[in-house]
């Protein structure tokens, strides 16, 4: 696997990806393509930066992060559907700890409480729970 940074030229692709995401996490985004491109643009030029992982077949996965001073804030991780189940996730992890991520920074990683999935892959790469965000939802 390898992989390479982002730039504004992946937007679409990863407005793609992202849409993915939000529909198998259960996110409630409402959010079209082009509105996720248009988002994803705005963000890699001011501040966050991605990651694209490849292999000879194809994208196998994206990171969408903010780094701060004494963190890193991992805002989206997205394996594509069709390369789950293969450890490509663990390995696209791995990579940003070792090779892309500083060591001496706190990662943090916000997950749907219901994205059990999720929850499981971060723990399982060395995440642990820390906080807990409640919700009430407008009754009208």
């Amino acid at each position: 696997m390898k992989y390479r940074r982002a730039n504004l030229d992946d937007s679409l692709l990863l407005a793609e990806l992202n849409h993915q995401l939000i529909r198998d996490e259960g996110h409630r985004n409402q959010m079209t393509v082009p509105e996720l491109a248009e988002r994803m643009r705005d963000w890699l030029a001011t501040e966050y930066s991605g990651v694209i992982f490849e292999d000879d077949r194809g994208i196998v996965a994206y990171a969408l992060y903010r780094e701060e001073e004494h963190t890193i804030h991992l805002r989206h991780f997205f394996v594509a559907r069709d390369r789950r189940r293969a450890g490509l996730g663990r390995r696209a992890m791995r990579l940003l700890c070792s090779e892309i991520w500083p060591g001496h920074k706190r990662l943090t990683v916000e997950v749907l409480c219901a994205n059990t999935a999720a929850i499981a892959f971060y723990k399982a790469a060395g995440y642990a729970e820390y906080s807990l965000c409640l919700e009430m939802l407008p009754r009208n």
